[in-house]
């Protein structure tokens, strides 16, 4: 009786010390912010001297305009470098899933870019949109066309273009696996029954990767709502607001403006919204799996 009693209780015994791990350095810190969001609390203050305020915070920044603005401008960044990010990254795997001579190499030397740390990455492209000696403006000049304000009148789609060259590759990466784990009999099914590339594409690869594409779709779009050096370095947020993305404004509010709770208000609406779109992401998945049960239960009835 106590021998099966342990082993009804080993499962939790080693799941315990992950369990408590989870807690101090997840829940802990997730519940000091949320309860750091209802007081009036700067750094000056422990937050158990800080005034208990209820809501106001929250509702102070549901009518800040500069809010607005910051969730704007993330919401606009982060979907425009994910889509333009999937678009090139599956493409390039499509493109790549070949044997070529020399091929390794030319992977290895997409994923490059990932491997650099973001400072040095916004550090490469603020000298790369410098007015003057940046190799953009030079080359420009070369060509016999006016230079551009990079950094100024199209600071947020250069903010995007460092971004969407830094992290094509993740995509490319994970779809490239995606791809060389599809069956290879359905693709071989398909060219017996004379489908060209474009519809092996369209309707076996596209289809069958889908589940990892969204996937890899979430983790960078939650990835870029988080998206903190690289901005700062290139634009510190600037000219006015317009590069100035949540993860920056919330940086701003703590340090700057020394309002921790107003600061971890705007966190835990950052965190309302990427949770939403974590449902949304896995409910679609979830639908998309039902859709294609339904439809293997149908050919096998018709067959």
């Amino acid at each position: 009786m106590l021998t099966s009693r342990l082993n009804r209780l080993s499962p939790y015994m080693f799941m315990a010390p992950a369990a408590v791990i989870m807690a101090i350095a997840l829940i802990y810190p997730l519940g000091y912010m949320i309860w750091g969001s209802f007081r009036d609390w700067d750094p000056s203050q422990t937050i158990g001297e800080a005034e208990f305020v209820g809501l106001k915070n929250y509702i102070t920044l549901w009518g800040d305009p500069n809010f607005h603005e910051s969730l704007g401008v993330t919401l606009r960044f982060a979907f425009i470098c994910v889509i333009v990010e999937m678009i090139i990254g599956v493409g390039l795997a499509l493109l790549l899933d070949r044997d070529i001579r020399g091929m390794s190499l030319l992977r290895t030397m997409f994923i490059l870019p990932m491997m650099i740390a973001p400072v040095v990455v916004g550090l490469m492209w603020r000298y790369m949109y410098h007015p003057t000696v940046g190799t953009f403006n030079r080359t420009l000049e070369w060509l016999g066309l006016p230079d551009v304000d990079w950094l100024g009148q199209h600071a947020l789609m250069s903010v995007i273009i460092a971004d969407i060259w830094q992290w094509t590759p993740f995509i490319f990466i994970l779809s490239l696996a995606a791809l060389q784990s599809l069956p290879r009999s359905a693709l071989e099914a398909a060219r017996i029954d004379g489908a060209t590339a474009w519809q092996q594409i369209l309707y076996i690869k596209l289809p069958l990767m889908m589940p990892v594409l969204i996937v890899t779709a979430l983790l960078r779009l939650i990835d870029a709502f988080k998206v903190l050096e690289v901005i700062l370095v290139l634009t510190e947020g600037g000219p006015g607001l317009s590069t100035e993305i949540l993860a920056l404004r919330i940086s701003r509010t703590a340090t700057e403006f020394r309002e921790l709770g107003v600061a971890a208000a705007m966190s835990n609406y950052l965190l309302i919204l990427l949770m939403l779109l974590t449902v949304a992401m896995i409910g679609f998945t979830k639908w998309q799996e039902a859709r294609a049960a339904k439809l293997r239960m149908a050919n096998e009835e018709d067959s």
